[in-house]
């Protein structure tokens, strides 16, 4: 018994004092915790040392050390159209899409000085909620009688048109192909959707079919995009091959007509109209209000069914505020001044044609241009394409350049922009002085490879 008594006290004795140790262990744990642990001080990455921000300084570094002018965010000092004021001087203009010349247009800003007594500058909402005005509904009517639709819809942007619509119609299971040279806001759209996106070689139905031959049936929605004419070449999209397409595959066809209103066509209705086609072959027509439009926002055109979805779905319309009312009725003014005066399509056009007629004689590169609204004169080195674009302005003429990456490198160019304002006077004046500085350009040798390259090392680091 005394030996039981003797376990029990040496077992009770075993049991404190491991009591005793997992307290002081606790407490020191504890007290361990308690204590402030040193702060980690991390500083958030400098822009200045983004890749980004060094490739800009790289350019900037590189144009010094040529002494090039940067061209690029140039003001102008009255309303931009056929000519236009820059640092006091009247130049002619190519530099800006006011294709029919509605931007100063009488009925136009008439239009706007109304809506602004009427509805002030601002819808101050989504229209969703209070940003509704009787303008916005009249424009989107409008817009869905030019393109023989049952309803249209207006965003704020025309980027944002693209990206919000592209975004809110497609996604993982589905496949996106688009034309090699279609506009970033596309891209976004795409990437935005999560879908699966593909594209073809430009203006090349026969590779679009291919590309559809080999995804068939892998995808729950295909969307084919295209622009009607293409910003960076003024080409035109072959529409009656891409309808062709679309009933033997299936897929929903989307067409931008930026640079299509107002452009194509008799009455400048667009792509469908040029080539005589039923418009309701095409499921999705997209454009912008900033061009033929003389205003800023973007629409899409189609079924009553698409319009109810993106005004209920597309995070750019609903979450966004309401197009501004000035802009509206400036967009609707132009467009009704559009369907008055058909001859300022008349005028665009043949304005185009002797552009590109010119060019051509002068041995200027214009690309696959098809003579309508955008001209490009294809340079291929951007230091070039930036020294004559400078030079030209000196001369009297305005047309911006355009480099890497808004296009592929050694495909820099100016694009010129056309008007049914420009004259023929102004037309060969611009296409003469073009001509004659790129010739004397070259003879200098102008350009990237002209470059020491450790000297632009140097500017650069």
């Amino acid at each position: 018994m005394a030996d039981d008594r003797d376990d029990e006290v040496g077992s009770a004795e075993l049991l404190g004092a491991w009591r005793s140790r997992h307290e002081s262990a606790g407490q020191n744990r504890m007290a361990r915790m308690r204590r402030r642990a040193p702060e980690v001080v991390k500083a958030p990455k400098r822009f200045e040392d983004l890749p980004e921000y060094k490739k800009l300084m790289a350019h900037k570094a590189i144009s010094v050390m040529a002494s090039v002018e940067n061209p690029f965010y140039r003001s102008h000092e009255r309303a931009a159209g056929a000519t236009t004021v820059i640092g006091g001087k009247e130049l002619v203009n190519f530099a800006s899409y006011d294709y029919v010349s509605a931007n100063t247009h009488p009925k136009v800003t008439a239009a706007a000085k109304a809506a602004i007594d009427r509805f002030g500058i601002s819808a101050s909402a989504s229209r969703l909620v209070a940003g509704e005005r009787p303008l916005h509904t009249e424009l989107e009517t409008r817009l869905a009688e030019v393109y023989g639709t049952e309803a249209a819809v207006c965003f704020v942007s025309g980027y944002l048109t693209n990206a919000a619509t592209v975004s809110t119609l497609v996604g993982p299971k589905d496949l996106v192909v688009h034309d090699e040279l279609i506009h970033n806001s596309v891209l976004a759209g795409v990437k935005l959707s999560g879908a699966t996106r593909r594209f073809f070689r430009h203006n090349d139905t026969a590779d679009l079919e291919k590309v559809l031959t080999g995804v068939a049936g892998n995808f729950d929605r295909v969307l084919v995009i295209v622009e009607g004419v293409y910003s960076m070449d003024g080409d035109i999209a072959n529409l009656p091959e891409l309808v062709r397409l679309r009933s033997r595959y299936g897929f929903w066809l989307m067409v931008d007509e930026a640079h299509a209103l107002g452009v194509l066509g008799k009455t400048g209705r667009g792509t469908f109209e040029h080539f005589g086609i039923d418009p309701a072959s095409v499921d999705l027509w997209m454009g912008t209000l900033s061009k033929t439009a003389s205003s800023c926002g973007g629409y899409i055109a189609g079924s009553r069914a698409l319009i109810e979805i993106l005004k209920a779905e597309a995070g750019g319309f609903v979450y966004s505020v309401g197009l501004a009312p000035v802009l509206a009725a400036a967009a609707l003014a132009s467009l009704n001044v559009l369907k008055e005066e058909r001859e300022r399509v008349e005028a665009l056009r043949r304005n185009g044609h002797l552009f590109l007629d010119l060019a051509r004689q002068a041995g200027l590169n214009v690309g696959t241009s098809a003579g309508y609204s955008v001209v490009p004169v294809i340079v291929g080195d951007s230091l070039r394409a930036v020294q004559l674009s400078n030079e030209l302005l000196e001369a009297g003429v305005n047309a911006l350049p355009i480099i890497h990456p808004a296009v592929q490198e050694g495909l820099a160019r100016l694009r010129f922009f056309l008007t049914a304002d420009h004259t023929p006077e102004q037309i060969t004046r611009a296409v003469t002085l073009t001509t004659e500085i790129l010739k004397d350009l070259e003879r200098r040798k102008v350009g990237l490879g002209s470059l020491d390259i450790h000297q632009a090392a140097k500017f650069i680091s």
